[in-house]
């Protein structure tokens, strides 16, 4: 099962791995450290693409998965492409995109937020996904992988 790297507002399912509040042994210690520091590189990595790239702005939920993967893919090989090409002339042109109000939010249309029902369906398929004991199984395993990979050579 595919997960995703969440912080405390996401609800307790199995695709959703939250980090440890409080941790108190040091397994658990270290697996919120590696967590944490993994889920801020992707959400950095993510803003970068949203400034971007408008298409990753804008609202997926009905599109087609195998889209949404070549979509990303592409976004990623671009913005790559970019950076290889104008290396030295890059801060400047970001600090330029940022202030003209292209990265900004203002500049985006109205979308509607009706829920379809193609997308109802959708949810009501995955409720399977919600299963809190399902969640909290794989935070322990995770916890023991990272622990059994990472925690040994921190003595």
């Amino acid at each position: 099962m595919a997960y995703y790297l969440a912080d405390g507002i996401y609800p307790s399912y199995p695709t959703f791995v939250k980090t440890i509040r409080l941790p108190q042994s040091e397994p658990d210690k270290l697996f919120a450290k590696v967590q944490e520091g993994c889920r801020k590189d992707i959400e950095r990595a993510f803003g970068v693409l949203q400034a971007r790239f408008k298409i990753i702005r804008e609202p997926a939920r009905l599109w087609d998965i195998d889209d949404l993967s070549i979509i990303m893919r592409s976004c990623i090989i671009l913005h790559n492409m970019i950076v290889e090409d104008e290396r030295d002339s890059y801060a400047q042109r970001w600090t330029d995109f940022e202030q003209s109000g292209e990265g900004g939010s203002s500049t985006q249309q109205p979308y509607s937020t009706e829920v379809l029902p193609a997308f109802a369906n959708h949810v009501r398929a995955r409720s399977e996904l919600r299963d809190s004991n399902v969640h909290h199984e794989l935070q322990a395993d995770l916890v023991k992988h990272i622990w059994a990979k990472f925690g040994m050579s921190q003595d």
